[in-house]
């Protein structure tokens, strides 16, 4: 079963990461890149603080928490315990995959902590402003999409590595959120 999983996973892989374009390769490798997005960041926080004024700090810390759980669980705990080799470390896909990327990154790929931070970023955002401001949620959802499917696209990341790294994304931020909420709340009592 197991092993069927990873040869659909890899077929999916090799359809996904073959649908490439010259303009394309270009969008992907600055979508896929960490710096690339510094200045959204920086944007978010700033509209935090304007928008929210005192509530801003819990809500960063929960974006902040949300960013450490996603990447620790991914980096920290999947990829050690899983040692699955990213498609690009795989000897026999070598002549089949359309690297966009200098250098593969690290050995292991499972899961992706692209996919788990964004996603988580976007989920915490959407529980903390989404139904106040549903132009988060429009921007932030297709966003976390974009820079998840990068990973595939530029030969770095399975689809299963991906989704798991979404699904890990998505339990940070309920659990960042949730927990500094309890926090804030206990805080507000004792206070």
């Amino acid at each position: 079963m197991f092993h069927q999983i990873q040869e659909f996973d890899t077929h999916l892989f090799l359809a996904l990461n073959g649908l490439h374009t010259p303009w394309l390769d270009t969008l992907m490798y600055y979508v896929t890149q960490r710096n690339t997005w510094i200045p959204l960041y920086v944007v978010l926080v700033v509209w935090l603080i304007g928008t929210y004024k005192q509530r801003a700090p819990g809500m960063i810390g929960s974006l902040v928490l949300t960013i450490i759980i996603a990447d620790q669980t991914t980096s920290s705990l999947f990829k050690p315990l899983f040692e699955r080799l990213r498609p690009c470390h795989v000897t026999y896909l070598q002549g089949k995959i359309h690297l966009v990327v200098e250098g593969c990154g690290g050995t292991y790929g499972f899961a992706s902590s692209h996919a788990a931070n964004s996603v988580g970023l976007a989920m915490a955002l959407y529980l903390l402003v989404g139904q106040r401001h549903p132009w988060v949620h429009w921007f932030f959802a297709p966003w976390a999409a974009a820079v998840s499917y990068s990973r595939i696209y530029v030969g770095v990341h399975y689809p299963l590595d991906v989704l798991v790294g979404s699904l890990v994304g998505l339990a940070a931020a309920v659990i960042a959120v949730k927990s500094v909420e309890k926090l804030l709340a206990l805080k507000k009592r004792t206070a």
